[in-house]
């Protein structure tokens, strides 16, 4: 069969525009196809009141890898953000990571010692734990996890925190000194000019396509191709063979106001369970623009299913059983790389998306 393309990509966000670029720039042919009517997926940004918006949520660029850091230098400069967001809960503001600061607001401690004694006389002793729940109360005790975890879990989840691995709440940093960035990396920032710029110039040359729904003709759009780049829901993709894996999603709620700040800070959470959002982004933070409106959004957990949209994998027992069978399935499809978020059915940061773009490109190509 003659193939026009050499990679079908499906999917216009981080991890099909790495793999397209990698691929384009040594010469391969690709096309690119999105289901939306803009590129670039949940990083796509656009200007709106000479401020960068955020139109699927805040991303904050973080990486230790001097080679990814590199890598996305090429296409954007990067301005120095760093995300401390604030936590407002029942008319009082922390800090936020969990930090020195944080813990002298609630209980009054002033240096390293006391805030470490404190929390050890709070923790709840449980060497086995089972769950987010039991995990983070063996870390910082009832108190922080009613303020911080509880209320802010169970919204984004719709679950108990009881049915929750561990493993969602572990990448929250808990600091006994007044660091209140919440990332450890050595390179943080947001690239001048949004993430549609710096994506734009990554796939420069790359055909694209659309409004294109892979799903409407299937057959179709793999018969173009050598090889397929699929990074949407991998139950999807096989027809849902196994079962319906469980994703979250969010809707958001934009307003323009006339006012030069309405927080003062890029991120505030809301971590009561009856704010049914669960946190207000202030875009003109990300990347300060210095005029007399602002645009805030409203992110409310939803269920996917209610808008179509999955975002974030919900890796229960139950989902992974499923998920490993779909993973035994695409070891044996040669011509097909799943990747990103969805395909991959978990949790990644973008710089984890990148870098498991080029993992994948790299191995493909070895073999």
């Amino acid at each position: 069969m003659s193939h026009r393309y050499d990679f079908l990509i499906v999917g216009s966000g981080m991890f099909g525009c790495v793999f397209g670029q990698l691929a384009s720039s040594q010469g391969f042919n690709c096309l690119i196809i999105e289901k939306r009517e803009h590129l670039f997926g949940n990083c796509y940004t656009e200007k709106q009141h000479d401020i960068i918006v955020h139109k699927y949520g805040p991303h904050i660029f973080h990486t230790s890898n001097t080679k990814i850091w590199d890598y996305v230098n090429q296409f954007a400069q990067f301005n120095n953000f760093v995300n401390s967001p604030k936590v407002l809960y029942k008319n009082s503001i922390y800090s936020f990571p969990i930090n020195l600061f944080t813990l002298h607001q609630l209980w009054g401690v002033k240096s390293p010692t006391e805030a470490k004694e404190k929390i050890d006389s709070v923790k709840i002793k449980n060497d086995n734990p089972k769950n987010l729940e039991e995990w983070i109360l063996s870390q910082v005790g009832q108190e922080i996890y009613e303020k911080f975890i509880y209320g802010y879990t169970k919204k984004q989840w719709n679950k108990d925190p009881r049915e929750l691995p561990s493993d969602i709440i572990k990448r929250l940093p808990i600091r006994f000194d007044f660091n209140d960035n919440y990332f450890n990396d050595v390179y943080q920032g947001i690239p001048k000019g949004g993430y549609t710029e710096l994506m734009s110039n990554m796939i420069e040359g790359i055909e694209v396509e659309l409004g294109v729904d892979f799903f409407d003709k299937k057959d179709y759009w793999i018969s173009k191709a050598k090889n397929v780049v699929y990074t949407g829901p991998i139950d999807r993709y096989f027809d849902c063979l196994y079962g319906e894996l469980d994703y979250r999603s969010l809707k958001f709620e934009n307003s323009v106001l006339d006012m030069e700040s309405f927080q003062g800070n890029a991120v505030v959470n809301y971590t009561e369970y009856s704010v049914p959002y669960t946190r207000i982004v202030e875009h003109k933070y990300f990347d300060y623009a210095n005029n007399n409106k602002t645009i805030i959004t409203k992110e409310y957990p939803a269920e996917f299913k209610d808008t179509g949209d999955p975002y974030y994998p919900i890796n229960t027992p139950q989902n992974q059983e499923i998920y490993n069978k779909y993973k035994s399935i695409k070891l044996n499809t040669n011509n097909i790389i799943f990747g990103g978020r969805l395909a991959e059915y978990k949790y990644m940061d973008m710089h984890q998306v990148i870098g498991s773009a080029i993992k994948k490109y790299e191995t493909f190509i070895k073999n």
